[in-house]
């Protein structure tokens, strides 16, 4: 069973009704990474923006469905998508400290995630929040907890990040643009722990570099103005693309990360 399938999602300006978006269809299932690829202003963004809720007021959905775990998200009320998204949906952002409070310590967004969507005691939360940091591979959770955001450097805070999206084992986690502001040794690390953690959900990778979906991905949809111009399994879309736009892509990319 897919954990997301979009289908024929119309997203559009709620001024005019342009749309920026037009009849996206995709699905992704458990152990799958489906890395959307495109220019700025493509439109992948807002498509994955979308799903989880996060559109700004100035953009509207006019068609489709998005279905989580075959729930029907769209026909949610406002505060049951909100629970959805922070319980099944774990989002990681391109700028980590844009993203933090940057008056309130790092462990208390981990902990009151745990405390809100799964209603555990809080050293039950804060239990949780040091084995999450843990795994993200970071030194000395227990001081971490009490950090504030701009003491940790841009990896440090991305892995927390990530920690975050995951701390609620969401089924489908999305990752927009990762690693764009880190630099290449940290940006490997990045992506071998998410490499790591997609095993066991399924995963939307935002990107504007096929090397970077290239590492990760298990398949790839190309999008450009709005729609979709080809998708299909990595290998073979990288080894025959469909789409001359795919191609030039390809052609002006710089180079293939290692997994």
């Amino acid at each position: 069973m897919s954990a997301l399938t979009v289908s024929g999602l119309t997203i559009a300006r709620a001024a005019d009704g342009h749309p920026l978006v037009q009849n996206l269809c995709f699905s992704v299932s458990p152990g799958e990474v489906l890395a959307i690829v495109g220019e700025s202003g493509s439109g992948k963004t807002l498509s994955v923006f979308a799903v989880a809720g996060l559109l700004p007021p100035a953009l509207v959905i006019t068609a489709g469905t998005i279905n989580v775990q075959s729930t029907d998200v769209l026909a949610l009320a406002p505060s049951a998508r909100r629970a959805l998204a922070g319980s099944r949906i774990g989002m990681v952002f391109q700028d980590p400290l844009s993203s933090f409070n940057p008056v309130r310590r790092i462990g208390l967004a981990l902990i009151e995630s745990a405390l809100r969507h799964q209603s555990l005691p809080r050293a039950a939360a804060t239990a949780m929040a040091l084995d999450m940091l843990a795994q993200m591979k970071l030194p000395d959770p227990p001081s971490l907890l009490r950090a504030y955001p701009h003491q940790l450097s841009g990896g440090q805070r991305q892995r927390v990040m990530i920690a975050l999206a995951l701390i609620n084992n969401p089924a489908l986690l999305i990752a927009d643009e990762p690693t764009t502001a880190l630099d290449p040794t940290v940006q490997k690390s990045i992506l071998k722990l998410l490499k790591k953690q997609s095993s066991a959900r399924a995963t939307i990778l935002i990107t504007h570099d096929l090397g970077v979906a290239a590492s990760l991905a298990t398949h790839i949809m190309v999008m450009r103005q709005g729609r979709v111009l080809e998708s299909g399994p990595t290998a073979a879309l990288l080894a025959a693309p469909a789409h001359e736009y795919t191609s030039q892509l390809i052609a002006a990319r710089t180079g293939l990360l290692p997994a």
